[in-house]
């Protein structure tokens, strides 16, 4: 893989649709960013936020990376997403035929869970594995629990353990890797060297912080935020308290607020003619409303 690829993969599955998803749980969810009972001011929630987005996104983007890794040795990718009979959806993080195995592995970045979270790891495990059997042979399945990050082995006596349980009860075989040792175990031990050299590169060029001046690239901004819903807007435009605290934090110049306020005005439904009116109110006063 070539590193434009791993960085494009990464910045576009971190930080892509990062500052959409924080305007709709700030207006579905208020009062955890504003209020009394908060011990953090709403720019520390916001960059809060931020950051635990990142850190959830940042184990999607590895899923993306090595499914390209994988495709790039020819391994065929299998379904991965399954709707259930209850309607529930159960999502496989990789599934893919090699010479005569199915694989399927459950992936995270770090074994820190604690001892209630990581029953409920082995318990999401055990369903896929279940699933699976539905759709392939026991002995041509290969089920693997995968942690990304070498250095955190907090509860792999926990895992290893039960997962030899699972190959006595289900005769499929299981395994448990950390790091490199899934590579080694597929047969493409480079690929893992050639992660962490990109891993650092592209940490390399990433701020230290989220910027939280959503302004700063309005039309990117613009872009990005233009077709959320109008509910979201109006609970974040109609509120004074969330727009004086939260929503001029994020558009302080009110670049973006302008282009909004275009958007909208070009709509014919009642509800874009409402928003427009919030956002002249806003755009004209000089001092928060």
């Amino acid at each position: 893989m070539q590193f434009k690829q791993f960085e494009q993969i990464f910045n576009e599955t971190i930080f892509e649709k990062s500052k959409a998803d924080l305007l709709e749980k700030i207006a579905n969810n208020p009062s955890r960013y504003i209020g009394l009972f908060r011990p953090t001011k709403p720019k520390a929630k916001i960059l809060q936020n931020l950051l635990q987005s990142h850190e959830i996104r940042f184990g999607d983007a590895f899923e993306h990376v090595i499914e390209e890794y994988l495709k790039l040795n020819d391994c065929q990718i299998l379904q991965k997403r399954f709707t259930l009979q209850n309607g529930d959806v159960l999502d496989i993080d990789q599934c893919f035929r090699k010479d005569n195995k199915v694989y399927f592995i459950e992936q995270k970045i770090r074994d820190d869970h604690d001892s209630t979270k990581k029953r409920g790891q082995i318990q999401n495990f055990e369903k896929k594995l279940d699933l699976m059997l539905s759709k392939y042979k026991e002995n041509e399945l290969v089920g693997i629990f995968y942690f990304i990050d070498p250095d955190l082995v907090k509860n792999k006596n926990f895992y290893t353990d039960e997962l030899i349980k699972m190959t006595n009860d289900y005769n499929v075989e299981t395994q448990i890797f950390y790091g490199k040792y899934l590579f080694d175990h597929l047969g493409y031990s480079d690929i893992w060297n050639e992660i962490l050299e990109y891993l650092e590169c592209w940490r390399n060029d990433i701020p230290d912080l989220p910027e939280i001046n959503f302004d700063l690239d309005s039309k990117s901004t613009f872009e990005e935020i233009k077709d959320l819903k109008p509910h979201v807007f109006r609970k974040l435009l109609e509120n004074e308290n969330i727009f004086n605290e939260i929503v001029l934090t994020l558009f302080p110049k009110r670049t973006t607020l302008k282009l909004l306020r275009n958007y909208f005005s070009s709509k014919n439904e009642t509800i874009y003619k409402t928003l427009t009116s919030y956002l002249e109110r806003a755009i004209n006063s000089e001092i928060k409303v």
